[in-house]
C-alpha cells in the first residue's frame, strides 16, 4: 500500500457535474490488474484511469482504463480526462501542444494547442449491421422502423451497433429501460433542427451501464465521426449533445482535419472536481 494522487474530473462538459465522471490514479506501475479492478469497482465511476510509465518511448505516459466491471482497451472520456489530469499535475509533453497517450490500442494523440483539447479518433472498422441484429434492436427498443435512416456496426476497440434515426426527438424518445438483458452496446444518433448549437443528439444504451445508459461516450462519438466522414457527410466541424435524458449537458466536438483526409479530432472540455490522495 502507498499513498497515490487521485484526481476526480468531469469530462465532455463546460459545467461541473454535468458531464461524465472519471477517477484518475497516478503512479500506478506497482498496482496489479486485480488491484486496479477492485478500486475501479469501489469508486464506481463510469471509468477509472490508472496512469503509469509508458512502454513506448514515443508516449508521454500510459493509461489503463477500467469500468467497475472490466478493463477497456480504449475509451474517449478517460482519454481526455486523463490527459487533463496529467497536465494539471505538472506533466509536460515531449512535443509542445501534443500529448501522446499510450493505451490498450496503442498511442492516441491529443491536440492541446487550441481552446478545446481533442484526441485523434482511432482507426475504426465500419461494417453493415446484420439484418437480424438490426431487427432485434428495433423490436427490443420499440423503434418505428420508418424512423431508421441508416445503421452500421463500428469497431474502434469497443464494438458499437449504431442506428441513425431521422430526428433527435426520436433518439430522446427511446426508453433506456428496454435495453435490460440485451447483450449489445447500442449507439443512437439523430439530427437536431437547424439553428441550434448542436447538430446531433446521441445516446449509448447498454444493460451494463448504470441506468442502462452512459452519460457521454467519447469512443462512440469517435466511431460516429469516422462513420460520417467515410460516408462523405462530415464536411465541417459539428457539435454533438449527449446525456440529455440523464440531466447532463454533454458536448463533444467532431472536427475533420482540413489538411489530412480521414483524420478526425474529437474535442471536449474537462472540469477538475477534486485533487487529493488515496491509500492503494
Amino acid at each position: 500500500m502507498m499513498r497515490r494522487r487521485l484526481i476526480l474530473c468531469d469530462v465532455f462538459t463546460s459545467i461541473a457535474l454535468k458531464g461524465n465522471g472519471l477517477a484518475v490514479v497516478f503512479d500506478s506501475d506497482s498496482l496489479s490488474s486485480c488491484q486496479m479492478q477492485a478500486f475501479a469497482g469501489w469508486i464506481n465511476q463510469a471509468e477509472t484511469g490508472f496512469l503509469g510509465s509508458p512502454t513506448d518511448r514515443d508516449a508521454d505516459y500510459k493509461v489503463r482504463i477500467f469500468t467497475p466491471n472490466r478493463e477497456l482497451s480504449f475509451a474517449g472520456h478517460p482519454t481526455l480526462g486523463s490527459c487533463a489530469a496529467w497536465l494539471m499535475s505538472g506533466g509536460v509533453p515531449q512535443n509542445a501542444g501534443l500529448v501522446r497517450q499510450e493505451c490498450g490500442i496503442g498511442i492516441i494523440e491529443i491536440d492541446v494547442s487550441g481552446k478545446v483539447p481533442a484526441f485523434v479518433a482511432p482507426a475504426t472498422k465500419i461494417g453493415a449491421l446484420p439484418e437480424d441484429q438490426l431487427s432485434d434492436i428495433i423490436k427490443k427498443l420499440g423503434i418505428d422502423r420508418t424512423a431508421v435512416r441508416a445503421s452500421a456496426q463500428l469497431d474502434n476497440g469497443p464494438v458499437w451497433q449504431v442506428l441513425e434515426l431521422t430526428l433527435a426527438v426520436d433518439v430522446l424518445a427511446v426508453d433506456a429501460e428496454r435495453v435490460k438483458g440485451f447483450n449489445a452496446a447500442i449507439g443512437l444518433i439523430g439530427a437536431h433542427p437547424e439553428g441550434l448549437d448542436c447538430q446531433y443528439e446521441i445516446r449509448m444504451l447498454s444493460s451494463s451501464a448504470i441506468r442502462n445508459e452512459d452519460p457521454i461516450t467519447g469512443s462512440l462519438i469517435a466511431a460516429l465521426g469516422k462513420w460520417l466522414d467515410d460516408a462523405g457527410r462530415l464536411l465541417s466541424p459539428i457539435t454533438i449533445a449527449q446525456g440529455t435524458t440523464l440531466g447532463r449537458v454533454g458536448r463533444a466536438y467532431i472536427c475533420p482535419d482540413p489538411d489530412r483526409a480521414g483524420r478526425i479530432l474529437i474535442g471536449g472540455h474537462t472540469q477538475i472536481i477534486s485533487d487529493g490522495t488515496v491509500e492503494l
